[in-house]
């Protein structure tokens, strides 16, 4: 009896231990189990942001002006004295003609307004010579007239008739004198007139520049006969050829998508490669205008260049902000699904479960997209592999960092 009693002990414990053990790896399968049907997402916060669309264009500087310098008169050039590349400022004179016709005629004109002057005087001396005979011939009637009235018959009617005669006879030569004057001062208003046109056109024999620029070509040389500017049935040749170089434009072709866009005063980053200068501009004006050949339009900036530093016919790359959207909703590209015209994005709510939500989406960039509608600050959207998750299924989170500003960068010519 003692024997078998201590046979059976040991097997008790045996399946004991065998349940214990067995029922452990079971729990433990289950566990595992569970972890391995929960899924895991890479998500991102709703943040609020900034997503800006820039265009990269190529454009070229250009003078602000260029104008061919003509003469006003024809002669010959006595001397010219300027070349290309000299800089001149408004008013210099670039060159002077020979014209001696010219200078007779001023002075055919100078005697004739200096006999005009004298004309005058000579007319001034009538008018004073015939109002002191007036005078005198109107105080002899007045004492006749006096004197018949105090005695009557004492003076011939005839002889008071004639000295009235007379009396008003002398009046009529003082108007006529005045008159004369006044016809020898228009007369010399006409001489004056004529010395000074004539006058401006010796004058224009001093070919001066009209504005500060460079010279960037020279058609004449000293002894050149050169015909007047303002004659229409002639080919005229011009001096110099001017140009405004201190200040130039910088034209840039805006291709037709982005014309809605432009606006005066628009931001534009200007880079010249060819001096390594960079520095920022601001849209002065546009065609309104497209370009059917091309679909663009031309826009310019006007660059400061008082050092001349750069050369008109230079290329510059240009990059001009389109959109700029400031604190709005964003979230990452790779969020946003799209069907057809219908948006959406997978949220994980609070429960850690999958929800699909419809959005409105906005500007987009490289990185970022802007929502509308349909999210708020802070929600989680999934942000990449969105067929691995269903609705309403549980998930654990690993979170992914947006940036905060976002810029588009579109090439349309040039290199940035």
């Amino acid at each position: 009896m003692q024997k078998q009693s201590c046979f059976i002990f040991p097997i008790w414990t045996v399946l004991a231990s065998v349940v214990f053990f067995a029922g452990c790896r079971s729990a433990s399968k289950g566990s595992d189990a569970n972890a391995a049907e929960t899924a895991s997402a890479t998500v991102a916060a709703v943040t609020r942001g900034s997503i800006v669309r820039k265009l990269n264009l190529a454009g070229q500087f250009q003078p602000y002006q260029v104008i061919d310098v003509h003469a006003k008169v024809s002669g010959y050039i006595r001397h010219i004295y300027v070349d290309i590349g000299d800089r001149v400022h408004q008013g210099q004179v670039l060159a002077v003609l020979e014209v001696p016709e010219l200078d007779a005629q001023l002075r055919g004109t100078g005697a004739e307004l200096a006999r005009s002057k004298d004309e005058i005087t000579r007319a001034q001396h009538e008018v004073s010579r015939a109002e002191s005979e007036h005078t005198a011939l109107h105080n002899d009637y007045q004492r006749l007239k006096e004197a018949a009235r105090a005695q009557p018959g004492l003076i011939a009617e005839q002889e008071l008739d004639d000295t009235q005669s007379k009396d008003l006879a002398s009046e009529a030569r003082v108007d006529a004198a005045k008159s004369a004057l006044a016809a020898a001062q228009q007369q010399s208003e006409i001489a004056k007139a004529d010395n000074e046109r004539v006058g401006d056109l010796a004058d224009y024999a001093k070919v001066t520049a009209p504005l500060d620029g460079v010279i960037i070509w020279r058609y004449a040389d000293t002894g050149a006969l050169i015909q007047a500017g303002t004659s229409s049935d002639t080919q005229s040749l011009p001096i110099v050829k001017l140009s405004e170089s201190g200040l130039l434009r910088l034209r840039i072709p805006v291709p037709e998508d982005a014309v809605e866009y432009i606006h005066q005063g628009a931001t534009v980053d200007v880079n010249v490669a060819a001096i390594h200068r960079s520095f920022e501009g601001k849209v002065v004006r546009f065609t309104r205008d497209l370009n059917l050949a091309t679909r663009t339009m031309e826009t310019e900036i006007d660059v400061e260049n008082k050092n001349l530093s750069l050369t008109p016919g230079e290329y510059a790359n240009t990059t001009i902000e389109l959109e700029r959207h400031d604190k709005v909703l964003t979230i990452p590209v790779q969020a946003l699904m799209r069907e057809g015209t219908q948006e959406s994005v997978l949220v994980v709510d609070s429960s850690h479960q999958v929800q699909t939500r419809n959005v409105a989406s906005g500007l987009q960039g490289p990185s970022l997209v802007e929502v509308k509608s349909g999210l708020a600050e802070g929600d989680l959207v999934i942000t990449g592999n969105q067929s691995n998750y269903q609705p309403g299924e549980t998930v654990t989170t690993r979170l992914r960092q947006s940036p905060a500003l976002d810029t588009s960068e579109e090439q349309s010519g040039g290199t940035k």
